[in-house]
């Protein structure tokens, strides 16, 4: 070795400072290795490696494919209530919605083929897998029960995919929570208890703000009760989640993008609920808010997620937690 070494901290570390250090080999050893502080390890440097998902792609795929389910949920009830109009606001947005979907989900996989080769197997334990099958079965009913309205021929086939559309709907709009759950982001993993409900709160209450954006003030009664059943879900949810992640939570507690999604989701789905009843521009500007809470709100909990999966502290500190209370439950 040369007279000088480097530590493991970086520090140098002279012949004479060790021989001038006399005692045992676990005393030096002791003395060489860094102690990581509670806060953070490896240096500063991120534990997992950051999710290669881009926030247009994945966020917005998040969004729409929540959009897009609840709204086929929304047409159906419209249906089946004789509110024509909105019956089909609905589903031609679910049809558009599921096509920007789509194009996100593609555009971050890089080739089409990708998606298609998803399909090659069916793994009930894996949410990709599962979520593959899901819009595959989605797409086609919400494609005709959309076309079948706007043409007026086969209602009754119409009719038939609009309620398989709003069955399948259901998992479109909440099968998300379940893929970011499934991975070791500590965000979305320890949230893994709440998401689907601030996932499915969120997809209602872009659906109904959707129903209120487009239908007649005598048609939209049931997108008001949905935005405002929705908005209220997505709130409680959020608020739950953050508290029970405790410190894990502290990228959610202080994202902008979550506050301003809450707050223009109560927003409009109390101003729907009220000035939406009469006013048709306080209806159009209710929607208008509620899409833009749903969508803050994913993009929201796609840049907290990244942003504990780029902090140590945040893998390290539960780590150490668990530990800590497996050894006194031994003890």
């Amino acid at each position: 070795m040369s007279q000088t070494d480097v530590r493991m901290d970086g520090s140098a570390e002279t012949r004479a400072d060790r021989e001038a250090t006399p005692g045992s080999a676990g005393r030096r050893r002791e003395r060489l290795v860094p102690q990581s502080s509670p806060a953070d390890s490896y240096y500063g440097r991120p534990v997992l490696n950051e999710p290669p998902w881009h926030a247009p792609d994945i966020a917005g795929y998040l969004f729409l494919g929540g959009l897009a389910g609840a709204s086929s949920a929304l047409a159906a009830a419209a249906e089946l209530t004789g509110r024509p109009t909105l019956a089909r606001v609905s589903k031609v947005g679910a049809l558009g919605a599921l096509g920007g979907s789509l194009y996100c989900l593609i555009h971050d996989l890089g080739r089409p083929e990708r998606f298609l080769n998803m399909l090659r197997v069916f793994k009930v334990t894996s949410p990709m897998s599962v979520g593959t099958w899901i819009l595959t079965a989605y797409g086609p009913q919400a494609g005709c029960a959309a076309a079948t309205d706007l043409s007026g021929r086969f209602p009754g086939l119409g009719r038939a995919a609009g309620v398989g559309a709003a069955v399948a709907g259901a998992g479109v709009a909440t099968y998300t929570a379940a893929l970011i759950s499934d991975t070791a982001v500590p965000a979305w993993h320890d949230g893994y208890r709440e998401l689907p409900f601030l996932f499915a709160g969120s997809a209602a209450a872009a659906a109904g703000g959707l129903g209120l954006l487009a239908a007649p003030l005598d048609e939209a009664g049931p997108a008001r009760r949905l935005a405002l059943l929705g908005a209220a879900v997505e709130c409680v949810a959020a608020t739950r989640m953050e508290r029970r992640l405790g410190p894990v939570g502290e990228p959610l507690r202080r994202s902008v993008l979550m506050r301003l999604g809450e707050a223009l989701s109560l927003a409009g789905a109390l101003a729907g609920a009220s000035m939406g009843r009469r006013s048709r521009v306080a209806a159009m500007a209710a929607g208008a808010a509620l899409l833009a809470g749903s969508a803050c709100t994913r993009f929201g909990v796609f840049r907290a997620g990244i942003e504990s999966a780029n902090d140590p502290k945040y893998t390290v500190q539960p780590q150490r937690r668990r530990l800590a209370k497996a050894r006194a439950e031994l003890t």
